[in-house]
This record gives structure tokens, sequence and C-alpha cells, in this order.
């Protein structure tokens, strides 16, 4: 079995013994049926990771002897904003977990007019805190060690003035392809991705009007899950890690 990872949202130090959260201390003493001894990695979003060793347990607790630090954040160069609109079930976890893998920044659940969704309250805290944990168990599989920002979501009027980088609109009939658009090295990138439907015309014209480039994915309509991980492949081999 390979090392566990674990994500742990406390200060971290070699040297020093933690106990760890109901989430992780579950996983490892009930799912996994880690016995004392164990080795496991632990990190905590700050950068780096650390070398650990299941140290026993108090009650439901995992304790945990944090070991040598690894500075190695396995991050890409290039910093990329995932902006969509809000989809249904379980279309959005998935944006959100393969996003994290693809390397992304950061992600900016979005209200368009188009967005079936109502999150309000009680219930976008809600929403946003599983969206949090989904990309946490994304960087604990794919080796990431800082945690992308998950944004609240808004709606797309209110954050188009805020959109920086170069900036990417995904727009059917767009004349020009992202994976053929004449930039060279940018050091950030804005991907707006509409939800189920897409954008409206009026919001792509909001968007180009804010300074972002209509461009396209290619002949055939993809779904508002697959969009934006096509997109994030192509920008990471573009202009950031993929090789």
């Amino acid at each position: 079995m390979a090392t566990p990872r674990v994500f742990t949202d406390q200060p971290l130090a070699a040297g020093a013994e933690v106990g760890l959260e109901s989430g992780p201390s579950h996983h490892l003493l009930k799912v996994l049926r880690l016995k004392p001894g164990a080795g496991l990695g632990l990190f905590n979003g700050r950068g780096g990771s650390f070398a650990a060793v299941l140290a026993g347990s108090r009650g439901q607790e995992a304790r945990v002897a944090v070991g040598e630090f690894d500075p190695a954040d396995h991050e890409s160069p290039l910093a990329i904003e995932l902006a969509i609109g809000v989809s249904r079930g379980e279309r959005m976890d998935w944006v959100v977990q393969k996003a994290v893998e693809l390397g992304v920044g950061a992600i900016r659940p979005l209200i368009t007019e188009r967005t079936e969704v109502r999150l309000a309250g009680e219930r976008r805290d809600k929403k946003l805190g599983h969206w949090r944990q989904i990309a946490i168990a994304a960087c604990e599989q794919c080796g990431r060690n800082r945690l992308p920002d998950i944004h609240p979501p808004q709606p797309l009027a209110d954050w188009l003035p805020a959109a920086a980088g170069l900036r990417l609109v995904l727009a059917p009939g767009a004349t020009t392809a992202l994976a053929g658009i004449d930039v060279s090295a940018p050091d950030a990138v804005t991907l707006l991705i509409g939800p189920e439907g897409g954008l409206s015309a009026a919001e792509i014209d909001a968007a180009v009007a804010a300074g972002f480039q209509a461009v396209g994915l290619g002949p055939r309509v993809l779904r508002t899950e697959t969009a934006p991980l096509a997109a994030l492949a192509i920008c990471q081999a573009r202009w950031g890690d993929f090789r």
C-alpha cells in the first residue's frame, strides 16, 4: 500500500507530536486500520510536507509523531484561476477534484444566468466546505502541498471587474482556438466557463468588454465538467508544467 498522505489544519514542526482532526483520524484508524509505527506523509497547506509516524491513539484521535520536513510543493509555475458557473449534482464536485489534480491555483464558483443551483446562507457555507474537502482529498492524492483557494460563490457581474492575468472565456463559435492563441509565457491565466447550457451571449459580451478574449476548444460541444479540464490541460501544456 502506498504511504498515505494526510492534511491537517494546524502548525507542524519536526519533532512534535500532534493529534489529528476527526476526519483524518477516522481514515487512518478505522478505514486504513493503521497500527502504531506506520509511516505517513503530513502537510498543512502552508508549503512542503513532513514525514510522520502514527504514534498511537487517544480515544478516537490519531496521534502522529512529526518527522523530517520536505520543502517540495509540486506547484505549477503558472497561476491559473478557474472561474466557472456552478453546475448541478456531482458535476461541480468532479470539476473541483480534477482541476486540483491539474494544478489550478484558485477556483471561483459563479452564479450566471443559466445557473440552476441556488446557494445562499447556510447552504452556501455548507457547499463551500464540501468543495474544500474535495480539494483537500485531491491534494492528498496527487501530491500537492498547497491548497488551492476555493472562493465563495458570487454573481458573474460582480466578479468580472476583478479578473486579472490573461483572461480567457470559452465561447461557442469563437474563431480563436485556445491551443493556438498567440501569447507567450503569461504569469497568470483566468479561465471563465459557463454552467450547463453555457454562458449567455450577453455574458460573453460583458466578459469581452472586461478584457477577456473569447476562445474555443474545437468543433465538438463539451459538457461543463469536461470543458474546464480540457482547457486546463492545454494551458498547463503550453505555459505550465505538463510535459
